[in-house]
């Protein structure tokens, strides 16, 4: 896990949504990039500082690819302290959204 903290763009807290969403536990990679609608030059990049970060991690899928027939799929989850430090950016977001627009 890394000291550094990701950076909350706006791509980022797309996928911290979809991560947190609560419609499944995980997600693969496709999943994300369909909900988000970011391209995977973006995606993955994101998901990478995510997992340093250690607010998401990630596994392959078991199964061999000829039986599958396709390539195995990577899924990702937001983990416990991912989760609990996302809210915590959301609200300090929404505060200060909310001061800049009590001063119009």
């Amino acid at each position: 896990m890394s000291d550094v903290e990701p950076r909350l763009t706006t791509q980022t807290l797309k996928v911290l949504g979809v991560l947190m969403s609560g419609a499944q536990n995980e997600f693969s990679g496709a999943d994300i990039a369909r909900s988000t609608q970011l391209a995977s030059g973006t995606l993955y990049p994101i998901l990478l500082r995510l997992e340093a970060a250690g607010w998401a991690e990630s596994h392959w899928e078991s199964g061999d690819p000829h039986a599958l027939g396709r390539p195995r799929r990577r899924f990702y989850r937001v983990t416990g302290i991912g989760a609990s430090r996302a809210r915590s950016a959301l609200k300090e977001i929404k505060m200060l959204t909310l001061g800049a627009l009590a001063w119009r």
